[in-house]
């Protein structure tokens, strides 16, 4: 799992702690190397600490469709 889009594909399973040991290894390694990749964990861990303290009861769901828009643009090629 070296290259960046295989890394940002596995990277909200990485955030959830459902990889293999070998898969998290491969993707901190692979983070450790690549800052843009590294940016973009930040910014979903981030995301995920911010939604959690600001939603206690439920995501408001305007929220949610900017959070799956968002999503879907970085998942786009391009």
């Amino acid at each position: 799992m070296a290259d960046c889009n295989e890394t940002l594909r596995e990277l909200y399973l990485y955030l959830d702690g459902q990889l293999t040991d070998d898969d998290r290894v491969h993707i901190q390694q692979h983070l450790d190397d690549c800052s843009p990749c590294l940016e973009a964990y930040d910014f979903e861990a981030e995301l995920r600490i911010v939604v959690k303290s600001r939603c206690f009861e439920e995501v408001p769901e305007a929220l949610r469709a900017r959070i799956a828009n968002a999503i879907q643009r970085e998942q786009q090629p391009g």
